[in-house]
């Protein structure tokens, strides 16, 4: 045992001696994190950071549509056509009616979006005046004031 321990030594200070260790990345600097409480996340906040991950990616699936739904408006603004920004809404929909159907992680109210909202906001933010015929107009359905998974019936 002490001739294998011998042998690293060996090879760790002939490396020394060579300057393999020499201009290593955070060589002179303070070792990150020293002195402060210990967090036991702290491998993977790191390697978030050092991957440069998007904080959405950690988010649970309805905050993810959540965010989706709040930002559609200038993801569609670039797209050049209606027929464009509707297919974009029904993929949202799309996804929120799945997450609607089988919801996991917090409850949170997710509600499909309407197109017809969607795209009177993009006309608007591009300015146009209807120059192309629109598609005919889809009706969405219309959104529920509360779900109770528990209702009373009424007894008449």
């Amino acid at each position: 045992m002490h001739s294998w321990e011998a042998s690293v030594e060996a090879q760790i200070r002939s490396a020394q001696q060579r300057g393999e260790f020499d201009n290593l990345p955070g060589a002179g600097k303070p070792i990150p994190g020293r002195g402060l409480p210990y967090d036991e996340s702290w491998w993977i906040k790191s390697f978030l950071e050092r991957e440069q991950v998007p904080d959405d990616l950690l988010l649970p699936t309805p905050l993810l549509l959540r965010r989706r739904i709040e930002r559609l408006p200038a993801e569609v603004r670039e797209l050049p056509t209606e027929q464009a920004v509707r297919a974009c809404v029904a993929e949202l929909n799309a996804q929120v009616l799945a997450w609607l159907r089988n919801p996991s992680g917090p409850r949170v109210a997710v509600r499909p979006v309407n197109a017809d909202t969607v795209v009177a906001r993009w006309r608007a933010d591009r300015g146009a005046t209807t120059t192309a015929p629109s598609a005919p107009a889809t009706p969405s359905p219309t959104p529920r004031r509360g779900w109770f998974p528990f209702r009373r019936r009424r007894t008449v």
